[in-house]
């Protein structure tokens, strides 16, 4: 006779129809390498994900901003990995990035890099600026230390941000 406590649960019964979950719930992660391929995994993913939730209207945005923190992040800890978050939570999407790239104690390094940053992500900035969101980093409060990079965008912003010709 199998014991109690090692035997899985018989799977409950889906009564009455699927439906899709609310928006409110979205809350998804993604792990991937630091490669220049992880923004293209990045960009599918949230694409998907966004139409998962109905939220498909928020994709223009959402996947130009995801590809580009991950673009923008990538090369500063090659051969590690980068863990993005995506969430929906008061109306705002919010896209972040973690990865392993701890801040700097020197000042210079750290003006340097930040610099560096900034720069990189001056295509996701200009987006975030038109859906009339915000958008920063700094250090990650991850067990692993690092930098986290995210942004927010409003959903009315970012429904207006590519609209249907």
């Amino acid at each position: 006779m199998p014991s109690p406590l090692s035997s899985c649960p018989p799977p409950r019964p889906v009564e009455g129809p699927c439906e899709p979950p609310a928006p409110d719930g979205l809350a998804c992660s993604l792990t991937v390498p630091a490669a220049p391929y992880s923004g293209q995994i990045a960009r599918g993913a949230v694409r998907s994900v966004l139409h998962a939730y109905r939220l498909d209207a928020l994709a223009p945005a959402a996947v130009q901003v995801a590809g580009e923190l991950i673009a923008a992040t990538w090369d500063l800890e090659p051969g590690r990995s980068l863990y993005l978050s995506v969430r929906y939570r008061d109306d705002a999407l919010r896209l972040s990035v973690y990865d392993g790239h701890a801040p700097h104690a020197h000042p210079r390094l750290a003006a340097h890099c930040e610099a560096r940053r900034r720069a990189g992500l001056r295509v996701m900035a200009a987006v975030v600026r038109d859906c009339g969101g915000v958008w920063g980093f700094g250090e990650s409060r991850e067990p692993g230390g690092g930098t986290r990079t995210w942004a927010s965008l409003p959903r009315d912003g970012a429904v207006g941000y590519l609209p249907a010709r």
